[in-house]
């Protein structure tokens, strides 16, 4: 044990004394019953993430003048409706990807190329790769594709176009990364207008994000660990748009030209700007620059090269 660590001591408290002690601390509470009710629906804990930057500096827990309650509840809902935009964005990503990386695994190498140890980098990641695959297939055993494929056929495993509709965006982002003849990852990638180290990376990067979104994690002002790597030359339309920041802001560039990619017509941009510009005050925590609306992928739907 760590002899400079102290003892947990602190009680339990009341939605009330939660309330009152935000009040001691400067918060203003116009709405008491409300602001209890929201500190039962969301916790505390949960909730300081988004008054941490309300606070003083160089001064504990004693808040900004004139910051209330709405003012976190503001932000708050902000980062979820970011969320949610997020989680359907790199659903249909995740589907338009499996549906790519079958179609041409099938056609080059076989309808059963899952199988194929030969096509991966590393064995031993491949039988891992190999052994999740066939436990997402063992959960799915009662779905009626799953079904329909035991029931009249007698091969032990699907073929890679129905292996590919219970794979996870984790497990693909890891067999894709694994794969490795140089033809067969570049004509994936090709599809989406980048080269394949970097489709590599921005898939392992989307899973990060949203295993995030979907444990209803805070992304506002967030840090990731691993940033996605980026083309200096392609695509073209994000040349010089990506930033140092280890922030969201990189991740929304990605999200929004894959999406031009596939669904050149896409709402979902138009969601998106909508509740940027809503916010502007809560951008540079995301790691936006002043001028990032100037940059073309935010100003146009752009395909570097249509699936």
């Amino acid at each position: 044990m760590n002899q400079f660590k102290k003892s947990f001591n602190k009680p339990a408290t009341t939605y009330f004394e939660q309330l009152e002690q935000l009040k001691s601390r400067g918060m203003i509470i116009t709405e008491p019953e409300a602001s209890l009710r929201a500190l039962e629906q969301f916790n505390y804990y949960r909730l300081s993430a988004y008054w941490q930057p309300f606070e003083m500096l160089g001064i504990t827990h004693q808040f900004k003048p004139n910051t209330t309650f709405e003012d976190v509840l503001i932000l708050y809902c902000f980062d979820k409706q970011l969320r949610l935009l997020l989680l359907d964005a790199i659903e249909r990503i995740e589907i338009s990807v499996r549906s790519k990386w079958a179609y041409v695994l099938a056609h080059s190498h076989g309808v059963y190329a899952h199988l194929e140890s030969g096509l991966a980098k590393d064995f031993w990641s491949w039988h891992c790769n190999l052994e999740k695959l066939q436990e997402a297939l063992i959960s799915s055993k009662k779905d009626a594709f799953i079904k329909h494929f035991k029931d009249n056929y007698q091969e032990p495993s699907p073929p890679i176009w129905v292996v590919c509709e219970v794979i996870t965006l984790g497990l693909l982002s890891k067999y894709y990364d694994n794969l490795k003849p140089k033809e067969t990852r570049r004509m994936i990638a090709t599809a989406y207008g980048l080269d394949d180290d970097c489709f590599a990376s921005w898939l392992q990067h989307l899973t990060v994000v949203r295993n995030m979104c979907a444990h209803h994690a805070r992304l506002w002002n967030r840090e990731f660990v691993k940033t996605p790597q980026h083309s200096i030359t392609k695509p073209a339309i994000l040349s010089g748009t990506f930033t140092a920041s280890r922030k969201i802001y990189n991740t929304l560039l990605i999200v929004l030209y894959l999406m031009d990619v596939i669904e050149p017509e896409n709402e979902w941009r138009t969601a998106l700007l909508a509740l940027l510009h809503q916010h502007p005050t809560l951008l540079p925590r995301m790691g936006f620059t002043t001028d990032w609306a100037s940059h073309a992928i935010w100003s146009k739907p752009h395909a570097e090269q249509p699936i």
